[in-house]
């Protein structure tokens, strides 16, 4: 179930991103935390790996490996979200495509770090617990 879960949300939010990559690149320039052409690159590359991730999770494939790189990338999100916060940003967190500034009423840090910390939890089970049923990697012990 915890890959499921996983890989719904890593599919829902690659594919949301990866069909207008401008804005997934404007997304994360709004955080204000990496120079310019690095935002660049991490906007157009973050929907590809959260693509590869739904997909290895989706079919079971190096289970413990995906789980390990969800958990990164989800506490890079929650630290990147943390700081905005903290720094009184305005912003939509691009979870889902379309991120940006927004007025400080629509904001959703809150919400948003509870989302990410329940799928971070879910990534820490699927690393300590990666066999599970319909899956490519071979059967544990």
């Amino acid at each position: 179930m915890a890959r499921g879960i996983l890989a719904a949300v890593w599919g829902w939010a690659g594919q949301a991103k990866i069909q207008d990559p401008e804005a997934s690149a404007e997304a994360v320039r709004v955080y204000r935390i990496l120079p310019e052409t690095q935002a660049a690159l991490a906007g157009h590359g973050i929907p590809a790996l959260e693509l590869a991730l739904a997909a290895m999770l989706l079919a079971g494939l190096r289970t413990r490996l995906a789980a390990g790189l969800s958990a990164t990338l989800l506490a890079a999100f929650l630290a990147a979200i943390a700081q905005a916060w903290a720094r009184g940003l305005s912003i939509d967190c691009g979870c889902f495509g379309q991120g940006g500034g927004v007025d400080a009423s629509d904001t959703h840090y809150l919400q948003d770090i509870l989302r990410d910390v329940g799928l971070l939890l879910l990534s820490a089970w699927l690393l300590k617990r990666p066999a599970s049923g319909f899956s490519l990697d071979p059967a544990t012990p």
